[in-house]
Formats: C-alpha cells, sequence, structure tokens
C-alpha cells in the first residue's frame, strides 16, 4: 500500500496555511524573531534543547537545521566545547543575525553558520555525527526530501533529532509546560499551534515511513515533541 504524503495527512485548514507559510524567515521577521530569541523563555528553552541534544551526542560534529540566530549552536558550545558546530538556514537574513550573535559571544571561529535549506544541505555525505532541527519542520515544504538529506549527511550509527510543537499537545504537557516557563507563555505557544501548519503526534511520528530511516521514536521533551531517528550501520 502506498504511503499518503505527510503533508496530505493535515486537515485541509492546515493544508491551507502549509502552502502561503515562508518556509524562512524573511526581513524584517528576522529582526523581530533575533529579539525574541533573546528573552527568558526562548534561553531557556535553548538550554533544555542543549543538554537533550548532549545525551545523543557530546562530541563530533553536529548541524543545526534551521539555526535562526544560532542561540542552540550557543549553548551547546558551552555545554559540550567538545562538539565542532555547524548551522544552517534558508533566511539570508536570519544567518547574518545569527553570524551577528556568534560574533558578540566570541565564537565566530568556533561555530560555522551559512544559508541552506532542509532540502538541499550543503554537505558532504556522511559527515555529521548528529543532525537537529528545532521548529521548523513545520516550515519545510516537503518534509520527505528534508529527512531524506539529513539521512544523507548523517554518519551510520548516528541520531538525528527532529523538535517541533504538536498540533494536538496533551493538556497535562502544557500544565507541567506553565509550571516550567509560566502559564501565559504556553497559553500564548497554545495559541500559537492553531495559526501555524503544525503536524500531529501521529503525523509527525509517521513521517519517517516515507524516507530511508523508516522508523523513529517520539517523545516529548518540555512543549516540544522529539522525533528521534537513527541512520543504521550498513551490514
Amino acid at each position: 500500500m502506498q504511503l499518503q504524503p505527510p503533508v496530505a495527512r493535515l486537515s485541509p485548514f492546515r493544508r491551507f496555511i502549509k502552502r502561503f507559510h515562508p518556509e524562512a524567515i524573511p526581513w524584517p521577521g528576522s529582526v523581530f524573531y533575533n529579539k525574541l530569541s533573546r528573552t527568558s523563555i526562548f534561553q531557556q528553552n535553548y538550554k533544555v534543547l542543549a543538554r537533550d541534544i548532549t545525551g545523543y551526542c557530546d562530541a563530533g560534529r553536529v548541524l543545526d537545521i534551521g539555526t535562526g540566530p544560532g542561540w542552540l549552536l550557543v549553548r551547546l558550545y558551552q555545554l559540550s566545547p567538545l562538539l565542532q558546530l555547524y548551522g544552517i538556514d534558508a533566511s539570508s537574513s536570519m544567518v547574518e543575525k545569527g553570524l551577528k550573535n556568534l560574533s558578540e559571544q566570541e565564537l565566530s571561529g568556533e561555530i560555522e553558520i551559512k544559508t541552506g535549506s532542509a532540502d538541499q544541505i550543503p554537505y558532504d555525505d556522511n559527515f555529521f555525527d548528529c543532525v537537529v532541527s528545532t521548529g521548523s519542520l513545520h516550515h519545510w515544504k516537503d518534509p520527505v526530501a528534508a529527512l531524506n538529506e539529513i539521512y544523507r549527511v548523517l554518519r551510520p550509527g548516528q541520531y538525528a533529532l527532529v523538535y517541533d510543537i504538536a498540533s494536538d499537545t496533551p493538556k497535562s504537557v502544557l500544565r507541567e509546560g506553565g509550571r516550567s516557563f509560566g502559564r501565559l507563555r504556553v497559553l500564548l505557544l497554545w495559541i500559537h499551534a492553531f495559526m501555524e501548519p503544525f503536524y500531529s503526534q501521529e503525523q509527525f511520528s509517521s513521517l519517517p515511513a516515507s524516507t530511508p530511516f523508516l522508523h523513529g521514536s517520539t517523545e516529548f521533551v518540555g512543549v516540544l515533541y522529539r522525533l528521534v531517528l537513527k541512520k543504521q550501520l550498513v551490514a
């Protein structure tokens, strides 16, 4: 039986949103997002994600897809200096903001950020020990093509970690998030989930089936839903 493309499994309303939803954050949106990324809730979330990522990979090359202002890479460097860190973003304006933030942190020579998209990753095959993406999956026009690219650049036996908001996040997760991040902020996140083309937990979990990964595991990390994918070793 042929699998239905992930985008086709979205509701008509979410497919309509996705059709016009930008894959990158252009100027002047990049200016606003960069300022927002400096707030305590974003910075706290980057720290949570960095701890989770280093549980899978604390040394070697890591790629952050949709790196935006680059703060996750900064937190990863602070947590595990043995990592070699790379970031790509489809928005040239966002890349400019990320490079400026690295310069302010005196990390320009330690972390590489450049323009690139999830479905056309500008690196060689089997180059990375871990590939991550946080909050950008719902922007991807072709998530299957993106996961195929992630598979290509990932070394055999290593992990890809994809984090995003689930459109049907359980109330229990939101309540716990409210205790960690504040109820008002989590309420705004919940409202935001109705206006963006986020995937449901089931749709999220089904994404690997149309890719060489074939399957993955899912779990909430804070208020984000995490998909863990492993590239199998070649026999």
